[in-house]
């Protein structure tokens, strides 16, 4: 059975969301709001999320997961989350955009376990597990997600064989990051500056 929200909740992340992501529907917001309470009820007693966030999942997982929308484009087909350990950011981004599919590619088998309940509870048809290690992946891709994953140079390398021409890798990047870290071979950069106080700027490369 799917993780209900309280009225309440739903309201609360709905207002924030809609500021992040104005086109959001009523069923996306109702599926963050049930998410985040599945982060608190399994990810952070598995140790998958710090318990020193447990009070702020809101702002500091859901909806900082939830500004990766920008990069997304109309044509965008399929998103790989690489090393999606509680589905951050893949798994919000899954639920924002319905037309895209996500692979959440993860590992670690608790985690991948995780992945597979959440999706279940969640009902969110267009996010699919790959219990499997980033460097054994082959897709295509129009973009990558990368979140809590390595440091940037390492993400690009990781990413750059998965994209397709024109593909891009979202980087959730720390608030230290500068135009010297980003790696050779990048057609185009964009920095996306944070929105949130928790957050760092989003560094949206192309292939």
């Amino acid at each position: 059975m799917k993780h209900e929200p309280s009225p309440a909740a739903g309201a609360a992340i709905g207002s924030s969301a809609r500021t992040l992501d104005p086109g959001i529907g009523p069923a996306a917001v109702s599926s963050l709001a049930a998410f985040e309470g599945l982060l608190a009820e399994r990810a952070v007693p598995m140790g998958m999320v710090s318990q020193s966030d447990a009070h702020r999942l809101r702002e500091r997982h859901v909806l900082d997961c939830l500004r990766a929308v920008v990069a997304v484009r109309e044509g965008d087909r399929l998103a790989l989350d690489l090393g999606s350990g509680a589905g951050l950011p893949g798994l919000v981004v899954a639920i924002a955009r319905p037309t895209l599919t996500v692979h959440l590619i993860e590992s670690r088998r608790a985690r991948a376990a995780f992945l597979e309940l959440a999706i279940d509870h969640l009902k969110v048809p267009n996010a699919t597990v790959l219990a499997s290690r980033v460097e054994d992946v082959v897709e295509s891709a129009d973009l990558c997600l990368a979140r809590a994953f390595a440091p940037l140079s390492a993400a690009w390398e990781a990413a750059e064989r998965l994209l397709r021409p024109g593909g891009r890798l979202v980087y959730f990047a720390g608030t230290g990051m500068g135009d010297a870290d980003v790696p050779e071979r990048v057609a185009r950069v964009q920095v996306v500056e944070p929105v949130l106080a928790s957050s760092g700027p989003l560094i949206i490369m192309t292939r």
